[in-house]
């Protein structure tokens, strides 16, 4: 008897600590984790490539310092080199966090800042991948799921934008349903945090003299709302003249994604009444005619526009023709930078145009080996001469999925120009 009461203690004994193993490990993976993998490699210098198709990738980058191709991942943002590669390698480094997942990717100089469902926001050394600050930020809220490729993530982040002081401070801008912020991007000193209406407001961007734009609803008819980057003090609220009681407004002539734009388009929803605003300056936006039309775009003080079959470049404030181009097949503006307009001909030709002049920068087929031409433009980007842009299907919806909504395996091209 004894000896089976030892037998069956025993037996307890080892079931208590298999359940104690069995907890430990679960809780080592399921408990909130943060995983630093920094650069073993030197920084990289900067190429300075021809131009042409540099290589196809799965997944869409963003070109950080000239040097670095980033990118994300559900719950990862990493890196890999050298930027002229023709494939996705192996990481340089990389950045993951359980069980938060990644909202948004944004790059400013050497600074990559990630946005996080629990509303985080971490900065990293891009030269070596590792952790430069990380705060709490304002909570996202619901982000539509990315395709493969995660374009929207780092190509369009909802709610995070850049914007640089009068006095050469940058800030870090990140909004929310209800709450927006205002960050030091050197260091994540939070500047200010404002409450915000919820439900009746949506940012669309930032400034090039350093306000962070807004659409507000809350207090009767829709109006546009400029705050203060570094206070969060609103300075302007302004309704485009004869404006009726909605308004959209899109960014246009933005430095990087949404960030220190130097214009704004407002129309009602379906595109009437389209109208053009510079807001280079504090205060109310001023009347730009020449950016009235809604398939113009705005690099610098030239407005860049395709329609009637032909390339023409105008002021924006009188709406002027200073020069025209005849001579490129009809096209499309593809990307825009400062001091670069990406035209993609019905060819499937990228033509770089200097939006000063008119004048080419590049030209060449936009394809690689021998993929073809036969494909539609999704999202696309542009930055330091790097253009990258996801190719779908001709006859894709935008109701397919990933399979048949992309070209291929590696749908994303990227080129210099």
């Amino acid at each position: 008897m004894a000896k089976a009461g030892r037998r069956r203690a025993l037996m307890a004994l080892v079931a208590v600590l298999a359940v104690a193993a069995s907890v430990a490990v679960v809780v080592r993976v399921l408990a909130p984790a943060e995983v630093e993998t920094v650069a073993r490699d030197l920084y990289p210098a900067a190429p300075a490539p021809t131009a042409g198709v540099i290589g196809r990738l799965p997944v869409a980058p963003l070109v950080v310092d000239g040097r670095l191709r980033v990118y994300a991942g559900t719950r990862q943002v990493y890196a890999d080199q050298p930027v002229t590669g023709g494939h996705r390698v192996t990481p340089f480094w990389s950045y993951r966090r359980w069980p938060a997942t990644l909202v948004g990717v944004l790059a400013e100089g050497r600074t990559v800042v990630s946005r996080w469902s629990d509303g985080k926001l971490v900065a990293l050394d891009a030269r070596t991948g590792r952790v430069a600050w990380r705060v709490d930020g304002p909570a996202p809220g619901s982000v539509p799921k990315p395709r493969r490729t995660f374009a929207s993530t780092v190509w369009d982040p909802a709610g995070l934008h850049v914007a640089r002081t009068a006095d050469g401070l940058d800030v870090l801008l990140a909004t929310g349903p209800g709450a927006a912020g205002g960050y030091a991007l050197a260091d994540g000193r939070r500047l200010w945090r404002a409450d915000l209406g919820r439900g009746c407001r949506v940012d669309v961007g930032s400034t090039a003299s350093g306000e962070l734009v807004g659409v507000d609803t809350c207090d009767g008819p829709a109006a546009v709302e400029l705050r203060d980057a570094a206070t969060g003090e609103v300075r302007t609220r302004w309704r485009p003249p004869g404006a009726s009681g909605q308004l959209v407004v899109t960014p246009v002539g933005c430095r990087a994604g949404h960030s220190g734009c130097r214009g704004l388009r407002t129309a009602e929803p379906g595109g009437g009444n389209s109208r053009g605003w510079l807001v280079t300056d504090p205060g109310e936006p001023t009347a730009a005619p020449g950016l009235d039309a809604p398939e113009s775009v705005l690099d610098g003080e030239r407005v860049v526009d395709t329609a009637g079959g032909v390339v023409t470049g105008r002021s924006p404030r009188t709406g002027e023709e200073l020069w025209r181009r005849a001579d490129i097949h009809p096209a499309r503006v593809l990307a825009t930078e400062p001091g670069r307009v990406h035209l993609l001909t019905d060819r499937r030709e990228l033509v770089t145009i200097d939006p000063l002049t008119g004048a080419t920068r590049s030209d060449f087929v936009f394809t690689a080996g021998r993929d073809g031409i036969g494909w539609q433009p999704g999202r696309a980007y542009a930055v330091g001469g790097y253009v990258a842009v996801e190719r779908v299907r001709e006859h894709a919806s935008p109701d397919d999925d990933d399979q048949g909504w992309f070209l291929m395996a590696e749908p994303v091209l990227l080129a210099a120009t």
